[in-house]
């Protein structure tokens, strides 16, 4: 009971709703003031071709009742026709400019939203499903578009009309026109009733919808291991789930809007009914200057009110549904990077320098610790290598050196400059990365390969395929796009993709994130080669789950739970007997016994 109240109780516009139309009239509408003021006219005249056609039918009937003259009555539909191309004409030009300064303030959110996107860290992206970021990019700022564009100057026009021809009514009949506005505290009453229903139902939807095309997405990314599982039905009923509920909680918010109209209706009624009574009364009354045209013509000017009142009253239910859609929208700008440049970073540093961990803490999460005094020295043009059992932190320590997280405490620096004094994109413009999770975009091989550097020549894109040995393979397929997420090609096709845009970037430190693990023995052989050439005179540091792949690195690094518990080079380690020769051993065995 409590809760139902104090729904009732809340505004039909919060704080929230009012700042964020603000903002998006300050931001994107604003300048458009000049347009925006011609519609207002446009629509203002279009009120006044409503007044003056009441005010023509009025004369008309007063032509066929009392005078009879055919000339009178051709020159009133002739005036009215000539209202009717003016009123025409206007509900073409003034939407279609509405139209085109939403499009152009919906591509211009979108262009800020993409930018804002790609400030972002990494950590918002590993929290956030998919399927919202879609969801605000494509179908939210598009229904917020539609709206604004069609139903906003849609409302406007049927705005002026209530106010116009009220207006005119007023001054036709007062005592009339106060009698037939009785019911307009009941249409408040039902306005907010709904308001706050249309509120709460819509943001579940959008939660629930969000999850929807997450779940489709997730389902099609993995519709390989879908098929080999034969979890076809699984996958069915698990979309079909979250169908259902966007079924039931758009139910709510359509049935909910739906009360509007029939309470306008009914309110219309009541009302008729009271134009007729009272009027009639007034003219068979010898106390009232009124006669049947005028009456008629009240009662006309009556529907021509209340039905624009019924669609602003529809309009503003559908208001409420995209405040909550541009609410969801503006709250991706609360998510803020804590990625950024110090002031005064610097852009210039010693790539060449040694890479230094000092006293390095981190966690993803505060419960979950994962490093604690962390000490580590990668020295500068050498191949230092990591390698750890799953979870010990050998990745993570890849992202903190290109600052894709921060340390929570300790320092990292590059020859002896701190990570945080330089610029996040003069560090990362040091790095070339191949990393296990290869972003394969629908394109040629070729173009994938150039992606890391659109500026590079033909010979330099054919000389870094030729090191990934990957140029027959775009011999062979030439332009044709290699599928979503590279479906078309091999685990090891990408990787080697992977190899050949380090080639081809040449940046001066190398991270190698299991570069080589799904090539086979053979074709790892192959490109040895090249690998050497790539990380000769480079700062590489080599994260490895196949130890024989790093036996000739200058220092190997042993990671286990987040702790260095071993480092030295492959010789020595092996001689230590410890947990690198215990992993060696054991995966020697298992290669051996094949």
């Amino acid at each position: 009971m409590s809760d139902t109240s104090a729904r009732k109780r809340q505004p039909l516009y919060s704080a929230a709703d009012k700042r964020n139309m603000r903002w998006f009239w300050q931001k994107y509408l604003r300048k458009h003031s000049g347009k925006l003021l011609l519609v207002l006219v446009l629509i203002l005249v279009q009120g006044l071709v409503y007044q003056q056609f009441l005010a023509m039918t009025e004369d008309g009937l007063r032509v066929i009742f009392e005078s009879g003259a055919m000339r009178d009555l051709i020159e009133v539909c002739i005036v009215v026709f000539v209202l009717f191309t003016v009123r025409g004409l206007v509900s073409f030009v003034a939407p279609m400019i509405t139209v085109k300064v939403s499009n152009q303030a919906i591509y211009e959110m979108r262009r800020d939203l993409i930018g804002h996107l790609m400030s972002l860290d990494l950590a918002y992206f590993e929290r956030t499903k998919s399927g919202e970021i879609i969801q605000k990019l494509v179908t939210q700022t598009q229904q917020i578009g539609v709206f604004v564009g069609l139903g906003v100057a849609g409302a406007l026009r049927d705005a002026v009309t209530v106010v116009v021809v009220s207006g005119y009514l007023i001054w036709k009949n007062p005592i009339l026109f106060v009698s037939a506005i009785v019911v307009l505290p009941f249409i408040i009453v039902v306005m907010n009733f709904v308001s706050d229903r249309v509120k709460q139902a819509q943001g579940e939807a959008e939660e629930a919808l969000g999850g929807y095309m997450n779940g489709i997405e997730e389902t099609v990314n993995g519709m390989r291991t879908v098929k080999i599982a034969r979890q076809e039905e699984v996958e069915k009923d698990r979309l079909m789930a979250g169908t259902d509920a966007i079924r039931r909680l758009m139910n709510r918010v359509q049935v909910t809007q739906a009360l509007i109209l029939p309470s306008i209706d009914l309110s219309s009624a009541f009302v008729y009914v009271l134009v007729i009574g009272g009027g009639g009364y007034m003219v068979l009354s010898p106390d009232y200057d009124v006669d049947g045209a005028g009456i008629i013509t009240f009662l006309l000017g009556m529907v021509m009110v209340f039905d624009p009142a019924r669609l602003l009253a529809q309009f503003f239910g559908g208001l409420q549904s995209n405040l909550v859609l541009l609410d969801r929208v503006r709250n991706l700008y609360d998510q803020q990077s804590s990625i950024r440049d110090a002031d005064g970073a610097k852009t210039e540093f010693d790539t060449g320098g040694d890479i230094v961990l000092k006293d390095v803490d981190f966690s993803y999460s505060a419960d979950h610790p994962l490093f604690a005094g962390l000490n580590m020295e990668f020295a500068g043009g050498k191949v230092s290598a990591i390698v750890g059992s799953t979870g010990s932190g050998k990745t993570t320590i890849l992202s903190l050196l290109s600052r894709l997280y921060d340390v929570k405490g300790g320092d990292i620096t590059f020859g002896g400059t701190p990570i945080r004094e330089l610029q996040v994109a003069a560090l990362r413009g040091a790095f070339s990365v191949v990393a296990q999770d290869i972003v394969i975009f629908n394109a040629s091989i070729w173009d994938n390969i150039r992606y890391v550097n659109p500026q590079a020549s033909e010979a330099e894109v054919w000389q870094a395929a030729e090191d990934a040995e990957i140029a027959e393979l775009i011999r062979a397929r030439g332009e044709t796009p290699v599928g979503p997420k590279g479906a078309q090609l091999s685990g090891g096709q990408k990787q080697r993709i992977a190899i050949a845009r380090a080639f081809l970037r040449d940046a001066p430190i190398l991270l190698l994130d299991e570069a080589t693990s799904a090539l086979d023995q053979a074709t790892e052989e192959r490109i040895k080669s090249a690998l050497a050439r790539l990380t000769k005179g480079k700062t590489t540091i080599v994260v490895a789950h196949r130890l024989s792949s790093i036996a000739d690195a200058d220092r190997i690094f042993v990671l286990e739970s987040g702790e260095l518990v071993e480092q030295g080079r492959h010789e020595e380690l092996l001689a230590e007997n410890g947990l690198y020769a215990r992993l060696y051993q054991a995966q020697k065995k298992g290669y051996d016994g094949r």
